[in-house]
């Protein structure tokens, strides 16, 4: 069937078979089939939807489109995780060096950050010497001998998925769901581990605005990591406000190592234990949430997170002294003062703001060509449910360039609403598949 047809077929909101979606990847791949027809047939997959069936078909398409990581030779169950995207979300940094001082491998391959959320790659970068650039050799080596190796995706994995991403980010075909989880999964896969833990993040700074429709990507999500016989698991998590109070590269790296010694904020520690429970569940290490919150505990109040932490800076290049002082990373010229402007108690922290406002400092990228500054960004004072009085800090922007710190100012401002009742403080966990 040509590629007019499978076209037509969707159009109509019939399914695509297996071999109908390998003929549409392997084609587009080899560029036999043109960006303008694969355009039309996103679209046609945005109006018309997935099966579950055919978001399966097509994420092993796009897996086998290029390289796959084999990970077979390192002992133990290798548990992956994955966020959707938040502001502020720094958990690779805590949760990467815990669950392997826990007896959990850890082989991660991360991204950068482009547009108001952050990467992984870029937080790690602040490190002086860290190199994220590693021979699959050294990778794997590495792992074996310290439980944790965090280095950036291969060109290679998944280059449909890179492919296919590209047009559906100038075509408006971004936010649909089978169409986002076949693009996660296909990596995840390919990535090689055998359990895989998803972060859903839902709210004004996720990918997801609302419950439901994160709740349908997690669920496909779960069903494809397990169609291919991967233990997979989904928590869905808040994103209506900043994950704990550092937003910005350094600034996030330093409270990350503050919560390896169990010293993190409250929202960003549920996070932790709720995640790290998940991946020793999986790694076959606990088999309760209960007893995975004693093992976690144990390693965070003994030292032994903050050790595996140390190892894996002095593995990749970097030193270990940075963990006990990486206040010492931060190279500002100045802090500038966010106040509140009335009396009352935080409702609501439009996340997205303040990522767009950190973006705008120089701490983020709007294409992945832009050069980042990983020490500017913003230090919250004040979460929901906190009262304050007119005149009180809410917030600190960390500035180098002023350039565009009036619309910073005015996002990060603007990102804080009030109400004259108390509020409670919300949930960090808002489900679990």
């Amino acid at each position: 069937m040509g590629m007019y047809d499978l076209i037509e077929k969707k159009k109509h909101g019939e399914m695509l078979s297996k071999e109908e979606l390998h003929d549409l990847i392997s084609g587009y791949v080899s560029g036999e089939i043109p960006d303008y027809q694969m355009a039309a047939f996103l679209m046609a997959v945005y109006f018309r939807g997935m099966t579950e069936e055919e978001a399966f078909h097509l994420t092993v398409e796009m897996l086998n489109s290029g390289d796959r990581l084999d990970l077979s030779s390192i002992e133990g169950v290798k548990v992956d995780k994955h966020s959707t995207g938040g502001v502020g979300d720094k958990t690779t940094i805590t949760l990467g060096p815990l669950v392997a001082a826990l007896g959990v491998p850890v082989c991660k391959l991360s991204g950068k950050g482009l547009g108001h959320t952050g990467g992984t790659i870029d937080k790690f970068s602040a490190f002086p010497g860290f190199s994220t650039s590693l021979p699959e050799d050294q990778f794997m080596n590495q792992v074996r001998s310290i439980g944790i190796s965090i280095a950036g995706q291969t060109a290679n994995l998944a280059p449909a998925d890179k492919k296919i991403y590209a047009l559906r980010d100038t075509t408006a075909c971004v936010d649909q769901v089978a169409l986002i989880a076949s693009s996660i999964m296909s990596k995840k896969l390919a990535s090689g581990s055998d359990a895989i833990v998803l972060d859903v993040k839902v709210g004004n700074g996720a990918f997801m605005q609302d419950l439901a429709s994160a709740t349908e990507l997690a669920r496909l999500m779960v069903s494809i990591g397990e169609k291919y016989n991967k233990k997979t698991e989904a928590f869905l998590t808040n994103m209506d406000q900043p994950l704990g109070y550092a937003v910005g590269n350094t600034l996030e790296v330093i409270e990350a190592i503050h919560a390896l010694k169990g010293e993190g904020p409250k929202d960003y520690m549920d996070l932790i234990y709720a995640l790290a429970d998940g991946m020793l569940r999986l790694g076959g290490k606990s088999s309760s949430k209960e007893e995975s919150y004693e093992m976690i505990q144990d390693a965070l109040s003994s030292g032994k997170a903050f050790h595996k932490f140390k190892e894996l800076l002095i593995a990749q290049g970097s030193d270990a002294s940075y963990a006990d002082d990486p206040e010492s990373l931060l190279k500002i010229r100045e802090k500038v003062p966010v106040l509140s402007e009335e009396d009352g108690y935080v409702s609501r922290i439009l996340a997205k703001n303040v990522g767009h406002a950190s973006m705008l400092l120089g701490g983020g990228r709007a294409t992945m060509e832009d050069t980042i500054d990983l020490s500017v960004g913003i230090m919250l004072h004040k979460k929901v449910g906190d009262s304050v009085k007119k005149g009180d800090l809410l917030a600190e922007l960390y500035v180098n360039d002023s350039t565009n710190l009036k619309t910073a100012l005015s996002l990060v401002q603007n990102a804080y609403e009030y109400s004259k009742e108390k509020v409670s403080v919300p949930e960090v966990i808002l489900g679990h598949f």
